[in-house]
């Protein structure tokens, strides 16, 4: 991790036993101790109150009532001097690009490009719950329709009416919904109207949507990407600081067979993946129980052991998700507290933590075996 002001105001004895407790707490999305991690900031006692302070380097606010609590337990166990807790945390989210020979986004600390190899395994669903579920964790996120040819964010957060305006006649303003920003073709294109381009005007249109759009101090914008691995596709590798890259499938195997090719694309131009979705893993069914794969089990994953990534989730196939959508309240405002929102902060925080954890390693290697 990066390295943050520290602040500590106690003898060496104590210090001592008070950080050594808190790095053999393990913070259980970056898998490291929280001095390793270099999240402690601020340690003072007040009487018999330990001041602390924390800086996150990933959004992850609904885990720190549980990560407050198990720090105070054992300090107080392990420190006589110490009675209670007051901690202090803040998130901290640092520019970060895989690819640093391109220029920054104004007001873009990081980029997540969420793909598929091909159309119809749920990727919109996922890049817009994603968006919503980093949002959810505290962070200031965005959410770019990159699929020029079929763009469904406008629909998906019930925005299809909002027209951008330019104030400076040379930026477009996004639109806002349900806590997060979203710019889109679609907002441009009126419903009728179809984007029949050639690959380099679709890619041109893209790069003017980055670049030409009003973000406002995003720690996170999330990249909506069309099916496959063209045009596009290698337009964004070489036009946007692209942060890292999250693939999503289905278990049957024509779809794994075509995100393979999405992860060895994003192999191929230096982009790190950040791991693998899985949607339609299941089908529970809602009056006896029984769980069944209609579309196989355990193809994400296999994938992912594959390509040395985390498999960061698997949804299953839930008639509310896509009501949800379609209502344009997805899953995670919908629902928040549901079992479907709590698998996509999970997600969320899975992704943010690896993007934090990106930016400790001066290379990315993706192991490929010969097994299938």
């Amino acid at each position: 991790m990066s390295s943050v002001n520290q602040d500590f105001r106690l003898d060496d004895a104590l210090l001592s036993k008070v950080l050594a407790v808190l790095n053999a707490y393990q913070d259980p999305y970056l898998k490291q101790g929280l001095v390793d991690a270099a999240m402690v900031n601020k340690l003072a006692l007040e009487g018999r109150r330990l001041q602390l302070g924390l800086v996150y380097p990933y959004p992850c606010q609904s885990q720190y009532r549980d990560t407050v609590m198990a720090i105070t337990n054992a300090l107080v166990a392990a420190c006589s001097e110490i009675d209670e807790v007051e901690a202090e945390i803040d998130l901290q989210i640092k520019r970060y690009s895989a690819l640093g020979n391109i220029p920054p986004i104004p007001n873009v600390k990081q980029v997540i490009a969420v793909a598929s190899g091909k159309g119809g395994v749920g990727k919109s669903t996922t890049s817009v719950n994603l968006a919503l579920a980093l949002a959810a964790e505290g962070a200031n996120v965005g959410i770019l329709d990159a699929d020029i040819y079929g763009p469904s964010i406008p629909m998906m957060l019930g925005v299809e009416d909002f027209q951008p305006v330019s104030p400076d006649g040379k930026h477009m303003t996004c639109a806002n919904a349900h806590g997060i920003s979203a710019q889109s073709i679609g907002f441009i294109l009126t419903d009728d109207q179809a984007a029949v381009w050639r690959g380099p005007m679709a890619a041109g249109t893209l790069v003017q949507l980055v670049n030409e759009s009003l973000w406002q101090d995003l720690d996170y914008l999330v990249v909506d990407l069309p099916p496959g691995t063209g045009d596009i596709q290698l337009t964004l590798s070489q036009k946007v600081p692209v942060s890292g890259a999250v693939i999503v499938t289905t278990p049957q195997d024509v779809a794994l067979a075509d995100a393979q090719k999405g992860i060895t694309m994003f192999q191929k131009v230096n982009i790190p993946v950040l791991g693998v979705v899985e949607n339609m893993s299941f089908y529970l069914c809602p009056e006896c129980g029984h769980k069944d794969h209609p579309f196989g089990s355990h193809g994400g994953s296999r994938i992912a052991e594959r390509y040395n990534v985390p498999l960061l989730g698997a949804l299953p196939l839930n008639i509310q998700i896509r009501e949800n959508m379609d209502k344009g309240t997805p899953s995670v405002v919908a629902e928040p507290d549901g079992e479907i929102a709590a698998i996509y902060r999970d997600l969320a925080r899975q992704v943010a933590a690896g993007l934090a954890l990106q930016q400790t390693q001066t290379t990315v290697s993706i192991a490929i075996s010969d097994d299938e």
